[in-house]
């Protein structure tokens, strides 16, 4: 099963961490909370649910991960401030490795200059910003566009759930698995 990096900060959309999240962990995969500081907890904007980091975004790399996952909210705004969550998504889009984005997750992926020439979605307020990164906006549930998967809000979630599943199916995991035991 596949190791994925959640990169997540205070007040992201709830529902769009929790119900992938638990998918994710149903389907076996094992998820890594990656923020600014390892050991704070960050909280949901509505429902504040707790998330603890385990690692900051300065201290881990690509190589130790199967696919990254980007809740929405506030959360990709804030992150993309910052010079380390910026670089890790780069390095992690440039990788071909996954990368789960749902909501006002494209604003790291813009940030981070990744978008040229690709096809995504995300929230109706940032789809002026994604053409503007180079990138085809699509209105549709899901948009599914080699590594990238995208969706546009939290009635996207089931269709969202169900593409990233099948994109971590392709791509497998063992990678992964020996470079995190490599670390430890």
């Amino acid at each position: 099963m596949s190791r994925i990096a959640v990169l997540i900060t205070d007040m992201f959309e709830d529902v769009e961490y929790t119900q992938p999240a638990e998918a994710f962990r149903k389907a076996g995969h094992e998820l890594v909370h990656v923020g600014l500081s390892a050991g704070e907890t960050v909280h949901g904007k509505k429902e504040q649910t707790p998330v603890a980091i385990d690692r900051s975004a300065s201290d881990v790399s690509v190589d130790g991960f199967d696919a990254l996952f980007i809740p929405g909210g506030y959360s990709p705004d804030k992150l993309r401030a910052h010079d380390a969550p910026v670089e890790f998504v780069r390095q992690f889009v440039k990788s071909g490795k996954p990368v789960l984005a749902i909501c006002h997750a494209p604003q790291l992926l813009i940030t981070a200059q990744v978008l040229e020439g690709r096809k995504i979605t995300g929230w109706k307020s940032v789809a002026q910003d994604i053409k503007n990164a180079g990138a085809e906006y699509i209105n549709r549930e899901v948009v599914v566009d080699g590594n990238l998967v995208s969706s546009r809000k939290p009635d996207d979630i089931p269709a969202f759930i169900e593409a990233s599943l099948e994109k971590l199916r392709e791509t497998g995991g063992e990678k992964a698995k020996v470079a995190a035991a490599e670390q430890r």
